[in-house]
């Protein structure tokens, strides 16, 4: 029997499942991290941003890139808040840290490690979350009055997660008997 022109199988490669894997990783602690009760709206550690760091660090942009977008629209999908005003919100301050650590890529990477491209992401996540509120959900400049709290958690967040995705990926070099020192040359 031939196959008919409307009939596409289509066959995952090795490089799909490793992405689905570490999406759902992402998703996972993206659905945990919802249930942790927060001081203000929009403030939120971004545990699933220690996943896109390392596949960043390990298999590029590309791959990065599809884990957070992954997360962003099912985490949506599984919280109930698909194009929801969080859903939009959340998917802005993804593509502007995708953005952000694509060019960050680019830096010298002895200076520019998996702790400053967390800080830069987290930076570019609260601010391009910032402006689709003033934008869109509150149209009024006072939303800017909420730009301090959001940096010092952007600060805080950025480096916590940047210092567990360094470490995880310094067990991994360990494991395989390179040195950290070796990477950054």
């Amino acid at each position: 029997m031939t196959p008919s022109t409307t009939e596409i199988e289509l066959k995952p490669t090795a490089d799909d499942h490793r992405v689905a894997r570490h999406a759902a990783a992402a998703i996972v602690l993206t659905v945990a991290e919802a249930a942790i009760p927060l001081p203000l709206p929009g403030i939120k550690p971004g545990l699933a941003n220690i996943i896109t760091l390392v596949v960043l660090a390990r298999w590029g942009w590309r791959e990065a890139a599809w884990v957070a977008l992954l997360r962003v629209l099912v985490g949506s999908l599984l919280l109930g808040q698909f194009l929801a005003p969080g859903f939009f919100l959340s998917l802005t301050g993804g593509v502007m840290s995708l953005v952000v650590l694509g060019l960050a890529m680019h830096l010298p990477k002895r200076w520019f490690g998996p702790v400053s491209q967390s800080v830069l992401a987290a930076f570019a996540h609260i601010g391009g979350q910032v402006l689709v509120a003033r934008v869109w959900l509150v149209p009024h400049d006072g939303v800017f009055y909420l730009v301090p709290v959001f940096a010092l958690a952007a600060t805080v967040f950025g480096l916590v997660n940047g210092l567990i995705a360094a470490r995880l990926l310094s067990e991994e070099l360990a494991e395989k008997g390179v040195s950290a020192a070796d990477v950054g040359k």
